[in-house]
């Protein structure tokens, strides 16, 4: 990822919800060094930012429903929540949760492109989003798997105005040249079953080690340690309670 700080129509922020937040402090503390900060006003709900040192890495809340699955969630920065989420709707998508204030943070809205892939939006008053990107230990990729990547080029032009780089194999998505995400096609290796989604790359000093530290934490290599060719060396992990995530050799972004 070249964009090393938020940027409008980027990922910003990176939130997992989990059905077990003390667990889930546990083993990112562990595993990328964050320290957990839990905001105390009872109307923040318990919400938690996962701090690199005084920075904003990522964000971890509680389920809020029954069926909720254990999930990280990306979000992408906006000027105007609002509008966002009417182009949303306007180019096909779904909009899931409505634009709400979140205290005097920001304005947030969870919505769906056509395929189904959740993403949040977010327009930034007190909070930002990420105060550190693309270093070891905080976000630097985002990634969406999807069945239709022919429309899904539609739809996050539309909706963000990306730029979009096709290979043989993977797309990448960009703003004012910087590349920050790419997509991938899901086809027989991915089970029918599963949803297309988003997710989020972290940046780390040592990939293999990573992913040896997780799954010696309780968690599970899902892609071990691969180098892409032209590309970072990345992995792809589940952390004990089921959420998905990947990992890439910081410095080799992009």
């Amino acid at each position: 990822m070249k964009i090393t700080s938020v940027t409008t129509g980027g990922p910003c922020w990176a939130e997992i919800g989990t059905a077990d937040p003390p667990a889930a402090k546990r083993f990112y503390a562990e595993l990328f060094g964050w320290r957990p900060e839990t905001d105390p006003r009872e109307e923040a709900g318990g919400y938690t930012v996962m701090m690199l040192d005084a920075r904003p890495a990522a964000g971890l809340t509680q389920l809020f429903a029954p069926d909720q699955p254990t999930a990280w969630t990306v979000s992408f920065a906006t000027d105007d929540a609002d509008a966002a989420a009417g182009r949303v709707t306007s180019a096909g998508g779904r909009v899931m949760l409505e634009p709400m204030e979140v205290l005097d943070l920001g304005r947030f809205s969870v919505v769906a492109d056509t395929s189904g892939a959740v993403f949040a939006l977010w327009q930034a008053r007190a909070f930002a989003g990420a105060g550190v990107l693309n270093e070891p230990g905080s976000l630097g990729w985002v990634e969406l798997l999807t069945r239709n990547t022919e429309t899904a080029k539609a739809f996050y032009m539309r909706v963000f105005g990306w730029s979009v780089t096709p290979g043989e194999t993977y797309t990448q998505w960009g703003l004012a040249g910087a590349d920050f995400g790419g997509m991938l096609a899901m086809d027989d290796r991915f089970p029918p079953e599963l949803p297309p989604h988003w997710v989020p790359y972290f940046a780390v000093a040592d990939v293999d080690l990573t992913a040896e530290r997780a799954a010696g934490l309780g968690g599970e290599v899902l892609m071990a340690p691969t180098s892409v060719p032209e590309g970072p060396r990345i992995a792809v992990l589940r952390d004990p309670q089921g959420a998905a995530f990947g990992v890439y050799l910081a410095g080799t972004e992009g």
